[in-house]
């Protein structure tokens, strides 16, 4: 079904054709870049935290790391994953296929600084199986991003 609300979401936007079906799972960083025979830095991770009871998405680098300091400074708190659990049903993707695409309403967008040296990158498209190959400006505009931010070390 997530895949679906992704394909559906590109199709929307004439882009369809960035959307590819991996050949083994990429549900992790690692799993994503072997497959893809691409470096770790080149997936776009997206991951899931509440920040004041509100769902945010944070897309970085696959490589970047989360610095509790850095994420306090730019939200007001401190990082708080959301429960593997409760992944699908607040932000609208399974663990292994969030991505910052067709997400539930509400579920606010953040992209790291950590992307922006990149020309292209690989993100998720709702499940572990899907991916995009995008450019940083195409991801900015499917993304729908609220603003950049420095949350990795």
């Amino acid at each position: 079904m997530s895949f679906a609300k992704v394909k559906a979401y590109f199709e929307s936007r004439q882009v369809a054709d960035k959307l590819f079906r991996l050949p083994a799972s990429g549900a992790t960083v690692a799993e994503a870049a072997k497959t893809l025979a691409i470096l770790p830095e080149q997936i776009a991770k997206t991951l899931a935290f509440k920040i004041n009871g509100q769902p945010v998405v944070v897309v970085m680098a696959g490589n970047a790391r989360i610095d509790n300091h850095n994420f306090k400074a730019e939200f007001g708190v401190r990082p708080r994953m959301i429960p593997a659990d409760q992944i699908n049903d607040l932000i609208g993707h399974a663990v292994g296929g969030v991505c910052p695409f067709a997400l539930n309403s509400g579920v606010e967008v953040y992209l790291d600084q950590s992307l922006e040296n990149d020309l292209e990158v690989f993100p998720a498209a709702g499940d572990q199986f899907h991916a995009a190959r995008l450019t940083l400006p195409e991801l900015l505009t499917l993304s729908h991003y609220q603003r950049w931010v420095k949350v990795t070390k």
